[in-house]
């Protein structure tokens, strides 16, 4: 049994922590808090030890559920997955992680690249989960980088060298659900250069090959992608637009897929949802909750398949991304690999008894067939 520390209980780390307290082959050795609010009470309730920073015990006192400093719990720790707050990750890198030599996920407010990189390794489990395998230090993927590589590996498995050029809108949330106390303003805010299309061709490695388990398999190289990014004033999901434009040989020879082709496609994959009639991103979250989905999550890519079109040599996908909650199976795939050196089909299959994201993924296509 691998022992496990969330340092951090905001959007990403309580939802972390709850699924691997289903998880039998896992031990939550706590969480990590840097505020006494109302999360203190929470975890302490679900029966999950909080451990706080050694300079802030003082503020914590008279809150229940408080077990000793972060340090000690790291002690005790085989990995710890960093949920902190965005920029956080190098500082505890530096300051707990590396000291105490315990291995470590990053979430996708830090970064790979530069003098405060937490890793040299972007991770997303549909294309380069056999490079995880025992590493020390790796970063997730971000929803958004998540949410392309889902799509993009299997297009680019079908159709190889026949794509010549990938550009994907990305119309992001601005907070999530649960963040009452983020103001969600009356604005569309342009991203300047988004990081998206550069982090989601790092999880393709030096070569470009993705999709790393086929040993011995040249993948074909990656296509142009270009990114643009805007938020827009909601807390229900991300929204996707993909245009994956063929080259001419490709468009006239009859080996670029038609909209019902590519359909079945991507409906192979575990990851991804095809939903015909859903008329927007709150319409599915409203499925979730009535489902009891844990969190109103669907943990899934939904591909909206009223909206494909197919324009001489190009196709328009529209497909909305499940935010935060795609990121915590990735989390449970990542931990595997480093904690526990498992195969990517077994990885697979144990996240799925956790998640359910199968019977997710049959419930969704029902409603909205």
């Amino acid at each position: 049994m691998k022992r496990v520390f969330v340092n951090g209980y905001g959007s990403i780390g309580s939802r972390l922590a709850s699924f691997l307290l289903d998880d039998p082959e896992l031990e939550v050795t706590g969480v990590g808090k840097q505020s006494p609010d109302s999360k203190v009470a929470e975890a302490a309730a679900r029966g999950i030890d909080v451990y706080v920073p050694e300079s802030r015990l003082p503020d914590f006192e008279g809150h229940g559920g408080v077990r000793g400093t972060i340090k000690s719990a790291l002690a005790k720790s085989d990995i710890v997955i960093d949920a902190s707050p965005g920029g956080c990750g190098y500082a505890n890198k530096t300051g707990l992680y590396e000291p105490g030599g315990i291995p470590a996920i990053y979430q996708g407010g830090e970064s790979i690249e530069g003098p405060e990189a937490v890793s040299d390794l972007l991770f997303n489990s549909r294309t380069n989960y056999d490079r995880a395998i025992n590493a020390r230090h790796v970063m997730q993927g971000s929803c958004n980088v998540t949410g392309m590589g889902r799509m993009l590996v299997p297009l680019r498995n079908a159709y190889g060298d026949g794509i010549s050029r990938i550009d994907v809108t990305l119309i992001r949330r601005w907070a999530d659900i649960e963040q009452a106390d983020k103001e969600v303003p009356d604005t569309i805010e342009m991203t300047e250069a988004p990081h998206h299309g550069r982090d989601v061709m790092a999880t393709l490695g030096p070569s470009g090959s993705g999709d790393d388990r086929g040993a011995g398999k040249t993948a074909p190289p990656p296509p142009q992608l270009h990114v643009r990014a805007v938020k827009v004033p909601t807390r229900q999901m991300h929204l996707h637009v993909m245009d994956v434009r063929f080259s001419r040989e490709a468009a006239e020879s009859g080996a670029m897929p038609d909209a019902a082709e590519l359909h079945g496609l991507l409906e192979g994959e575990p990851g991804i949802a095809i939903l015909r009639r859903a008329k927007g991103t709150a319409e599915i979250r409203e499925c979730a909750r009535k489902m009891g989905f844990s969190f109103v999550d669907t943990n899934l890519v939904h591909v909206h398949a009223n909206m494909t079109e197919v324009h001489g040599d190009t196709i328009q996908v529209m497909y909305s991304d499940d935010q935060t909650g795609i990121v915590i199976p990735e989390n449970h795939m990542l931990l595997q690999a480093m904690a526990m050196g498992r195969p990517y089909e077994e990885a697979a299959a144990h996240t799925e008894k956790v998640f359910h994201m199968a019977e997710k993924k049959r419930i969704l296509q029902e409603t909205f067939a």
